[in-house]
């Protein structure tokens, strides 16, 4: 980033369908990234063709990966797992994957949420858990509306010394999650944010041990914007992260 410019914040798109086939985001990403990491937003469409990643990676000062329906394949972490084609979205796979990593490589930052999460366990070279798998999970259902969906908040222990515990006043928060994958082995270097605190599911984690800014959680800051200080807290360590490595 130059003179005066406002960074640029490439948002991940996801396929869906409805009635024909949509490059989808929640409208609801992008507010936190306008007020709270003061950014142009630029949407990335998970179509292979449609993406040079090099000249993305280039051109991006930081990448938020979203939350979506589909979940990661399988197959990209060495999981024979069977998964409906409905259930994956491989192209989503294909350019999150790499850009992700283009972007980690020039000292970019990088924050996941949800299936970003997932997709940042996976680049560093860590498992998940497959859909049917343990019953810790917190399920919901999409034919639910965006209140319902969002209603079930569960407790999650920040790591002390973490990047989140220092944007936190407690050390328990109350978050929301909707997933059905989660991390099974912890990637390479990637070091613990903060874990459910009922079943020790990891929630959250960051990558100390690379040029890039690398954070990520399972729950689901955007929504919880407007009350929740440690959603308000990701968003701004984006945004710091940003500046100071434009």
């Amino acid at each position: 980033m130059t003179g005066g410019r406002k960074p640029i914040i490439g948002l991940m798109c996801g396929n869906e369908v409805a009635n024909r086939p949509i490059q989808a985001v929640a409208t609801r990403f992008i507010d936190p990234l306008i007020r709270l990491c003061n950014a142009n937003v630029v949407i990335v469409p998970a179509i292979p063709e449609a993406v040079d990643t090099v000249m993305m990676a280039d051109m991006l000062d930081g990448l938020l990966l979203t939350g979506g329906r589909s979940h990661v394949a399988p197959a990209q972490y060495g999981d024979c797992a069977q998964l409906a084609a409905s259930a994956c979205d491989p192209q989503r796979d294909s350019v999150a994957l790499a850009l992700a990593g283009r972007m980690i490589d020039r000292g970019k930052t990088v924050f996941g949420i949800c299936r970003g999460m997932q997709e940042i366990n996976v680049l560093f070279g860590g498992s998940l858990t497959c859909l049917g798998g343990l019953p810790r999970h917190h399920r919901g259902s999409w034919d639910a509306d965006y209140e319902s969906l969002f209603d079930h908040h569960h407790s999650v222990d920040l790591m002390p010394g973490g990047a989140l515990a220092g944007r936190s006043a407690q050390r328990r928060v109350q978050v929301n999650s909707v997933h059905q994958q989660g991390v099974d082995r912890l990637g390479y270097g990637l070091v613990v944010e903060a874990r459910d605190a009922e079943d020790g599911l990891i929630e959250a984690f960051r990558a100390p041990g690379c040029d890039a800014d690398v954070l990520a959680v399972q729950w689901h800051p955007e929504w919880d914007i407007a009350t929740c200080g440690v959603a308000q807290g990701f968003f701004s360590l984006m945004g710091e992260s940003i500046r100071g490595h434009a």
